[in-house]
């Protein structure tokens, strides 16, 4: 049975060097789809470049801290809106950190959900320390297809997603995170997909993530929700293959 990996970043630096590789394993862990997130015009033609269209895919998108230059990227995506299958990362994020920015963020935000209806692609949606207001912000813009990437809210908060047939991309660092583990309780497994998030949230904290960790996840949903793994890797790839419109 073949896994999908919704999201991750192999432009970055941690991955690039080793890429060959980083792919190998993929493969061997049963991996079969990746989709690679652009961060940011330069980004996202980086991850336009190593797509193959047989394993590797692009989505386009820019971090909600980091929101000089949108513009270009919501020019880029409406070019190449035939070449990616999502729009993302892309939201909110009100960590501490950044909690100045949070007015520019909504409206970015808007521009985003806009297009994706515009152009009927799915979003892959950053909500760091915003989870209950991104899937609020969903919902108010008519937002029809989002995947709720590593969400941090509550698992009640949840409901406001999956009651829109949203799904929550589950990542490997579930095995240490309480409310990860609360969230895969909560979510029915047709609202669930994987992803690694690489070479972030890695499940051994400090050590660079793999796509093939996504199998981690898998193994921690099936454990959690007491579900034969194969109906986890069954149900999480038919999901991700109808959301991003993805033929094997």
């Amino acid at each position: 049975m073949m896994l999908v990996d919704v999201h991750c970043h192999l432009t970055d630096g941690a991955m690039r060097a080793t890429l060959a590789d980083v792919i190998k394993n993929a493969k061997e862990s049963g991996v079969a789809v990746i989709v690679t997130s652009g961060l940011g015009y330069e980004d996202c033609l980086k991850a336009l470049e190593i797509s193959d269209y047989r394993m590797i895919f692009p989505s386009f998108g820019i971090m909600p801290y980091e929101l000089e230059g949108y513009e270009s990227v919501l020019n880029l995506i409406e070019k190449n809106a035939k070449r990616i299958v999502a729009i993302g990362e892309v939201g909110l994020d009100f960590h501490i950190s950044v909690r100045s920015n949070k007015e520019l963020q909504r409206k970015v935000f808007k521009e985003f959900i806009d297009l994706s209806l515009s152009l009927d692609l799915p979003l892959i949606v950053h909500s760091r320390s915003a989870g209950k207001h991104a899937l609020e912000m969903l919902v108010e813009c008519g937002a029809k297809d989002a995947i709720m990437h590593a969400f941090d809210g509550s698992a009640s908060h949840s409901l406001i997603g999956i009651e829109r047939g949203y799904f929550f991309s589950i990542p490997p660092s579930v095995v240490r995170s309480v409310q990860k583990q609360k969230l895969v309780k909560k979510i029915p497994l047709d609202n669930i997909l994987l992803e690694s998030d690489s070479p972030a949230l890695s499940p051994v904290p400090g050590e660079v993530n793999l796509p093939s960790n996504v199998r981690i996840s898998a193994e921690a949903v099936s454990r959690i929700k007491c579900i034969p793994l194969e109906k986890v890797e069954e149900v999480t790839t038919e999901n991700a293959m109808r959301v991003l419109r993805i033929r094997a």
